[in-house]
């Protein structure tokens, strides 16, 4: 069977029955590599649909459980993997940790549902950037696709309250000690982040605040030193963990 052709004429084919690999990897320059995980054949070709409507995103791969993942992302090297959780073999979590332990520039945007719920925390902890809602709007998600790719960290915000709420489960069940306390933050620092933890990007937080888009980056490098954190949703998380916003 002849292998179809996509909009920019790469040619894809099946590997190991499972996932649909682009031939082409070398990236242009401008254009976001988008690898595409999920275990259900028809949401991975809505996804490609979507994205490859986009100039400026190329789908250079599929795959439907986590090994194929692991696989691809070993061999095609994308800049960007949207991840499905609940996957057979190997589910997104235990990919996400396995790519970016070999891949660490690869950004991991998770894709949920509410059956999820127990699946967020540990995806945050394993390295996950960006979660968004499956049902999120087509424009939402490109929007979310190029946040990404820029170094921001997208989330809807009903994923990213139900991933508070695991963080703080996750808090009131250990046993092994108090929590460490809260930083001392500055108010202008507090102000940022608690619309961090809306959600807002760099330049809607700069709007809000009255401030230029050099200085909300400077009180967001300074946040993420003093908590520790590694990125926006850590950042979101860590301050609803100790209560740093209304």
């Amino acid at each position: 069977m002849t292998a179809p052709t996509s909009p920019s004429g790469t040619a894809s084919g099946t590997a190991s029955g499972t996932a649909s690999v682009t031939e082409s990897e070398g990236g242009r320059g401008g254009v976001i590599r988008l690898m595409i995980v999920d275990d259900q054949h028809l949401v991975r070709s809505g996804l490609r649909m979507l994205c490859e409507s986009a100039p400026d995103i190329e789908v250079v791969g599929e795959a439907a459980d986590g090994h194929e993942a692991v696989r691809l992302a070993e061999r095609l090297a994308p800049d960007l993997i949207l991840m499905d959780l609940r996957m057979p073999m190997l589910n997104g979590t235990a990919a996400t940790e396995r790519i970016l332990r070999d891949r660490p520039a690869t950004v991991v945007v998770v894709l949920t549902t509410f059956d999820d719920d127990d699946h967020l925390y540990p995806a945050l902890a394993a390295g996950a950037r960006g979660f968004l809602a499956k049902d999120v709007e087509p424009a939402q998600l490109l929007d979310a696709v190029r946040r990404a790719a820029a170094g921001d960290t997208p989330f809807s915000p009903r994923a990213l309250r139900r991933l508070v709420e695991q963080a703080v489960a996750a808090r009131d069940a250990r046993t092994s000690g108090p929590e460490a306390p809260a930083p001392d933050l500055t108010g202008r620092e507090r102000e940022v982040l608690a619309l961090v933890a809306e959600g807002l990007a760099n330049a809607e937080i700069a709007a809000r605040l009255h401030l230029g888009v050099t200085t909300v980056k400077t009180h967001l490098a300074s946040l993420l030193t003093k908590t520790g954190c590694q990125n926006r949703v850590q950042l979101a998380v860590h301050a609803a963990r100790h209560d740093l916003v209304g």
